[in-house]
């Protein structure tokens, strides 16, 4: 089956992800990506959960944005606006400190999110 979504329905989803993370449900969030999903960010690097800066799987996830949250009391992302292909959405948001973020979002024939990154400015 081919792995190929509507604008609208990734359009949704970018949406969605950003009132997810919002609402501060972890498990929420979750729901949106597939078991098997990665995870890509500097900030994995910088919490000395994998050097690579990658992370496979639900539970390493779970254990990585729930230590997140935790340091991140006031955590709020501010839609600035999404981006779609046939298989991915890029959600273009900035965060509670002001810092402008793409998260790039790779999503199976499912619907489900099965690669992410977070991409930031370089300077």
């Amino acid at each position: 089956m081919p792995n190929h979504h509507q604008p609208s329905d990734l359009d949704a989803l970018g949406r969605t992800w950003i009132d997810t993370w919002n609402s501060r449900d972890l498990e929420r969030v979750l729901a949106l990506y597939d078991d098997a999903a990665e995870m890509t960010s500097d900030r994995v690097q910088a919490l000395g959960l994998a050097e690579s800066g990658t992370l496979r799987g639900k539970d390493a996830l779970r254990g990585y944005w729930g230590k997140a949250l935790a340091l991140l009391p006031n955590l709020h992302f501010t839609l600035i606006d999404v981006f779609v292909s046939p298989d991915s959405v890029v959600v273009f948001y900035q965060n509670e400190r002001g810092k402008k973020i793409c998260e790039y979002l790779r999503v199976n024939a499912a619907g489900k999110i099965v690669q992410g990154s977070a991409n930031h400015l370089a300077h």
